[in-house]
């Protein structure tokens, strides 16, 4: 749990990078991988606490 916590946030600060970067150079291949990140973050979240769901279920 705690790695995943961890993971998470550094996620979510590599995003928060990439969206500062893209607003300091305005060039859009920062901003690109910044949605990526974040996209994949929400996803990977999304299915962790799917399986805490089905867990509990089962």
């Amino acid at each position: 749990m705690l790695l995943f916590r961890w993971m998470a946030s550094l996620l979510l600060l590599a995003s928060a990078l990439c969206f500062v970067f893209y607003l300091g150079t305005g060039r859009v291949l920062y901003k690109r991988w910044g949605l990526l990140v974040f996209k994949w973050t929400v996803i990977a979240g999304l299915a962790f606490f799917a399986v805490l769901i089905f867990g509990r279920l089962v």
